[in-house]
């Protein structure tokens, strides 16, 4: 069981075909994990999802947020620089904001049949890692801080 998480879910409508199966599990997964979803925000694409991503972080009843989406490889290389930019966007926010954004983004070079299989997969993982992720920031701040030795300066 989780500690008490608000969890948002930022999913692409892009390859809604694959994104609606994704959103569907984290959902399922959220209930077993007794993470409480404050915010569905569905956006256009992939591409799309970090000026989302900020303003959720910016709520204080977000403690976390699980991405969804399905990068698929096209005829140039356009679905890794998405990749690339939405992965890059995704870590600098959760870094500068303080609170997990997990990438529940499947691709870049993948072709539709291999999203379709991990569609689910990538959605549990995301909804799992934002859950872990807050547990483990609240046992961090609880410690005092020479219960432990340092192991970096």
């Amino acid at each position: 069981m989780s500690p008490n998480v608000n969890l948002a879910i930022v999913v692409a409508q892009f390859n809604s075909e694959i994104t609606q199966k994704m959103l569907e599990q984290a959902l399922k997964r959220s209930k077993e994990l007794g993470a409480t979803v404050t915010y569905i925000c569905k956006v256009p694409g992939s591409f799309d999802m970090p000026i989302i991503i900020q303003d959720l972080l910016e709520k204080e009843d977000v403690d976390a947020i699980a991405t969804l989406g399905a990068i698929l490889q096209g005829e140039t290389a356009h679905d890794q620089i998405i990749a690339a930019t939405l992965s890059n966007q995704i870590s600098a926010l959760s870094t500068k904001l303080r609170k997990p954004v997990t990438l529940g983004v499947s691709g870049p070079r993948e072709n539709i049949h291999q999203a379709q299989s991990r569609a689910e997969k990538y959605a549990t993982r995301s909804v799992e890692a934002a859950v872990k992720l807050v547990k483990l920031r609240k046992e961090i701040s609880k410690q005092n801080k020479h219960t432990r030795p340092v192991i970096a300066e």
